[in-house]
């Protein structure tokens, strides 16, 4: 029961963050790419709890709403900087300026998301060193999901972006 309760917190919040995202952005492009990142970073975070045998309690469900939250929130940030960069162009972009938009996007935040992640990282162990064993249990499976968060934010997120704004939709660029 409390897994499906998780399996359905986690895809209501993630249902309502790609709605939000591409209400905010105007482009279900800046959604799915930050949307499907996220479900690598569940998945993931999932398979380290069946490859180790962790237990799966109350805190499942919020080591893994944990885990979204950080990952879009990193992703979000790397998705500001390309609208703004974006905005600076005019007219129809072609895929060699989208290019450049897109890594001078992660360029610009990336001492940003890995300082972040580092720091985080670094309370996070401390959290499972001096924790009880009911904080160990959080602290452990969401160490993974913020290497995995920091990952899929840096190195999928702004690349699936590209992808898609380059090959799919009525509005895709120029080759």
């Amino acid at each position: 029961e409390m897994r499906a309760d998780a399996v359905k917190a986690i895809v209501i919040a993630t249902i309502l963050m790609l709605i939000y995202i591409w209400i905010r952005y105007k482009d279900v492009r800046f959604a799915a790419g930050s949307v499907m990142p996220l479900i690598h970073d569940v998945l993931v975070v999932l398979g380290c709890y069946a490859v180790f045998r962790w237990s799966v309690g109350s805190t499942f469900i919020a080591c893994m709403l944990t885990i979204v939250g950080y990952s879009i929130n990193a992703t979000i940030v790397i998705f500001d900087r390309i609208r703004e960069n974006l905005a600076l162009k005019t007219g129809k972009q072609t895929a060699e300026e989208l290019r450049e938009v897109a890594n001078k996007s992660l360029t610009q935040t990336l001492s940003r998301s890995i300082n972040t992640s580092i720091t985080t990282f670094i309370m996070v162990v401390m959290l499972y060193i001096l924790g009880v064993a009911s904080i160990r249990d959080f602290s452990l499976p969401l160490m993974a999901g913020l290497v995995c968060g920091a990952y899929s934010s840096i190195c999928i997120a702004t690349e699936l972006w590209y992808v898609m704004k380059v090959h799919l939709g009525k509005n895709k660029a120029t080759k």
